[in-house]
């Protein structure tokens, strides 16, 4: 009913991605909507933090707005902020880092302006599936819901991997029962593309037979099925390898790497500027080296990592690579027992990236050491800025942050940040 309508003017874009607006009783989010927009808005939930809203009517779009380049856009809820023109967006990117560094006190002038990387250039992706009566429906699910978009294209994936979403479809069509669900990961290796299934399903002889046939037919790396805890390596034609810096490095099945090659790239480079003269650093929450390989060309590096099977690829790549300085590997949960200033005692840099939780506990113990230079790399902007207040709080200074978009057109978005002790 159109008394149930609010005509609202959308006044800024928050952290997820949602418009705001001042209704009568306080703050109204609607997804996209972008600064500027004059619309009218149906409400949908109340809570305390303010109403959530969808958009009924747009009467007066804002000059920021661009046609979005997916036709899954608003079903598909991988992207939120597509109807962003370019300036916009970047704008948008920056001003939520600085937000988030602004309510633990931080100058928001200390943000740089933000790497973006390109559309089509995500190299990893976790797809949905569902065997249906009519098909299998594969993509991402809806906004906040478990319902599956049945993806037909995706701008920000490369396409070496979309490619595979219809020859996927034809696959599970015959691999599943009417009625299962699975998880894809796809990752695009050096060495080709590396596909783990999650499905609770044992696979038959003929099962087995299609799986080769379709590593086969689309060249890929390696074909892995995960039932419950037992991962079957089902096909592996190559090693699926990651080249960072001068090592290659042997890939866990579905194992954690940046997002895309430019991203990576930023926040290498980034790093390395913030270490920049350092002879001993410490990697903490390493992963498979994504950092350590190339700080190791001109630095010994202690890399750190509680995840073995991430640790044991890094430790056995180490071996093989040339033309490095010493690395030396720990396994070790940083959350319970984090490195000690005592531990740290002659290293001239620490890096840290931990995952979306941040590194509490990590930030708190490196306060007490005589470390000169620290880099924090984060995927949270606000435990981030948390760890951050830590550091400064206890006798650092930040010197630069840079955000660095390898999510595009979502919320989400990586940090780099260079502390100086003093």
């Amino acid at each position: 009913m159109a008394d149930d309508l609010l005509t609202l003017t959308i006044r800024e874009v928050g952290a997820q991605g949602d418009g705001i607006a001042d209704g009568p009783d306080g703050l109204v989010y609607i997804p996209y909507a972008a600064a500027g927009d004059v619309l009218k808005a149906r409400i949908t939930e109340r809570q305390k933090s303010g109403a959530f809203a969808e958009i009924a009517e747009m009467i007066t779009p804002s000059p920021a707005r661009m046609a979005p380049p997916c036709q899954h856009f608003t079903k598909c809820g991988g992207c939120q902020l597509q109807f962003m023109s370019g300036e916009d967006y970047r704008a948008w990117v920056k001003n939520r880092v600085a937000s988030a560094m602004g309510h633990h006190g931080f100058d928001p002038g200390v943000v740089r302006d933000p790497v973006i990387t390109p559309p089509a250039s995500r190299r990893r992706v976790a797809l949905k599936a569902r065997r249906t009566v009519q098909g299998v429906v594969l993509g991402f699910n809806e906004r906040q819901s478990h319902t599956i978009v049945d993806l037909k294209a995706c701008p920000v994936t490369r396409a070496e991997l979309t490619i595979l979403f219809e020859p996927l479809r034809h696959l599970l069509g015959n691999l599943l029962p009417q009625g299962m669900h699975a998880v894809l990961h796809l990752t695009l290796t050096a060495s080709g593309v590396d596909l783990v299934i999650e499905a609770t399903k044992e696979l038959s002889l003929a099962d087995r037979e299609a799986l080769v046939s379709f590593a086969d037919t689309y060249d890929l790396a390696a074909v892995h099925w995960q039932d419950g805890g037992f991962l079957d390596p089902v096909a592996i034609r190559r090693e699926p390898v990651m080249q960072l810096g001068a090592a290659r490095v042997a890939l866990p099945p579905a194992a954690f790497i940046q997002a895309s090659d430019e991203g990576e790239a930023a926040l290498v480079a980034a790093v390395k500027e913030g270490v920049a003269g350092a002879k001993r650093v410490a990697d903490l929450f390493c992963g498979i080296g994504t950092f350590s390989f190339p700080l190791a060309e001109s630095a010994q590096v202690l890399a750190v990592e509680g995840a073995k099977g991430a640790l044991d690829a890094l430790s056995a790549a180490a071996t093989q690579a040339t033309g490095l300085k010493q690395i030396v590997t720990r396994h070790r949960d940083l959350y319970r027992r984090p490195i000690t200033g005592a531990e740290l005692k002659g290293f001239d840099a620490v890096v840290f990236d931990p995952p979306r939780a941040g590194a509490k506990e990590q930030a708190a113990a490196l306060v007490a050491s005589d470390i000169p230079v620290i880099v924090g790399v984060s995927c949270n902007p606000n435990t981030f800025a948390r760890d951050a207040r830590l550091l400064v709080d206890g006798g650092y200074s930040l010197t630069s942050v840079l955000p660095v978009d390898q999510f595009l057109w979502s919320s989400h978005v990586e940090i780099v940040a260079t502390f100086r002790k003093g």
